[in-house]
């Protein structure tokens, strides 16, 4: 499958920004879904998840107070509702597709993803 991201950009602290997620396949739907970012200088890490028919969430305790990931499997898209950005939050932020079989928890581990996007660069300013 590929995946297309898109809405990075340049927004001011306390903005928010909606990252979406494009896919190729009419499949969309059998994947769980993933998005990581990777700031500069530090490696990737993982931001949230999403089951394949958008029911489960999960996120690191960083941010899920301020980002909330979607999808719509009509569009065969993936969402990334960033809120209150930060500075520290400058990153390119990827999407990543998962054919996760497993109900106790949700992908968060970049080997647990098959297909990756080619990241979309977010910048806060201060």
């Amino acid at each position: 499958v590929q995946l297309q991201a898109s809405g990075g950009g340049l927004v001011q602290a306390g903005g928010s920004l909606r990252l979406s997620c494009a896919a190729s396949e009419r499949t969309f739907s059998s994947y769980a879904m993933g998005w990581f970012r990777q700031a500069p200088g530090k490696e990737r890490e993982f931001v949230a998840a999403v089951s394949w028919s958008g029911k489960r969430t999960y996120y690191t305790d960083s941010w899920k107070d301020r980002f909330t990931i979607s999808r719509d499997n009509a569009k065969n898209t993936v969402y990334l509702q960033m809120n209150s950005l930060k500075p520290e939050d400058t990153a390119v932020y990827y999407c990543a597709a998962s054919l996760w079989t497993k109900t106790d928890r949700l992908p968060w581990a970049e080997y647990e993803y098959e297909y990756w996007g080619q990241g979309t660069l977010v910048t806060v300013s201060s």
